[in-house]
């Protein structure tokens, strides 16, 4: 799958997609996807359609931190979101951090199979339900 993929910035037409998977994707942050053209938004696009997005915010010059990830419920499995964020991580310097549910195993070995580390817990910080978040940290080389 992740063969056929283009990665490229969302733009405003992509946006009831970026709800719909968002909408279908309970463990991801649910924010107002308008708000996320104000930032580095990236879509994976494959078939005409698109089938996830990732949401990055620059914080300093050599510091990045991803607000939001996903994918399609349908494409899940098949090498989308490491094609995506892959391609995403090439492009930046400095370190990148995340945060992500606890109880959120698949993405967790996700992260780590693409060189992010866990480096610190945040006690009960997500809601519906209460449950702690992973910091997760990439460093460039």
């Amino acid at each position: 799958m992740s063969g056929d993929l283009e990665i490229r910035p969302a733009r405003p037409e992509d946006l009831p997609e970026i709800e719909r998977i968002q909408a279908a994707s309970p463990e991801a942050a649910a924010w107002k996807p308008v708000g996320y053209l104000d930032y580095d938004c990236r879509i994976a696009w494959a078939g005409g359609l698109v089938v996830g997005f990732v949401v990055l915010r620059r914080v300093g010059e050599e510091e990045t931190e991803i607000l939001n990830l996903a994918i399609d419920p349908a494409r899940r499995r098949r090498g989308v979101a490491t094609a995506l964020l892959g391609k995403v991580l090439k492009g930046l310097h400095g370190t990148v951090f995340l945060e992500v549910r606890a109880s959120n195993h698949a993405a967790r070995a996700l992260y780590r199979k693409l060189g992010f580390r866990e480096s610190a817990i945040r006690r009960m910080y997500y809601n519906d339900p209460s449950e702690d978040g992973i910091v997760m940290r990439w460093q460039s080389c």
